[in-house]
């Protein structure tokens, strides 16, 4: 049975946001810059607003989701600050930092513990969901569902990584048992991909191939 992604709680998300940018600072962000939970000794929160943000795993930088909309990020490390992921810009990013205390006295002062809860239970789904895509899956159902994924991205993402290199960021698979599959998928004529591996079209992937 597929699992289908969680639905974004959009209005938790506008409404946590506008608490929150009163007190935070802007913050513009290079490419590849990785920001941690703290700043200056202090547990901080981010509210991601344009660019392109990735949640790593901090102890192997596995690549869990990137995020193109805005968002807030730090709900989780707020309550329990394991420090067990990071977050890395892909390309020049606006975010806003706030500080962890300060936006958990707002969140009390204006009663949204129901839009933390809201949020918070979107990312745990979001985990969830992720691990049904990859974990004691076969190879080619975790490649054909980064594809199916990969294909909805806008086109500029999409032509600054390769295939090869969004599904190694994403799984343990190796070089070679990615290739293998593509390059199936290809002669197939289920994908297209320009020269570097980049993905231009996915067509009708096969449950099993």
């Amino acid at each position: 049975m597929n699992i289908l992604p969680p639905v974004r709680p959009e209005q938790s998300i506008e409404r946590l946001t506008a608490i929150l940018e009163p007190i935070a600072e802007k913050v513009k962000l290079v490419p590849r810059k990785r920001i941690t939970w703290k700043h200056k000794g202090h547990q901080q929160m981010y509210l991601f607003q344009e660019g392109e943000l990735s949640l790593l795993r901090a102890s192997d930088g596995l690549l869990l989701v990137t995020v193109f909309e805005p968002h807030l990020f730090g709900i989780a490390e707020m309550i329990q600050p394991t420090q067990g992921h990071i977050l890395r810009a892909e390309r020049e990013s606006i975010i806003l930092r706030a500080d962890a205390d300060e936006a958990a006295a707002l969140f009390r002062e204006q009663g949204v513990w129901e839009d933390v809860a809201a949020l918070l239970s979107y990312h745990t789904a979001y985990l969830i969901y992720r691990d049904a895509q990859v974990v004691q899956q076969r190879t080619y159902s975790v490649i054909r569902s980064y594809l199916q994924e990969m294909i909805l991205l806008p086109e500029e993402a999409r032509m600054r990584t390769s295939i090869l290199e969004y599904i190694q960021d994403r799984t343990l698979l190796s070089r070679s048992s990615i290739l293998n599959v593509l390059s199936a998928l290809k002669q197939g004529q289920y994908i297209a991909f320009k020269r570097g591996g980049y993905l231009m079209e996915v067509g009708n992937l096969p449950e099993s191939f």
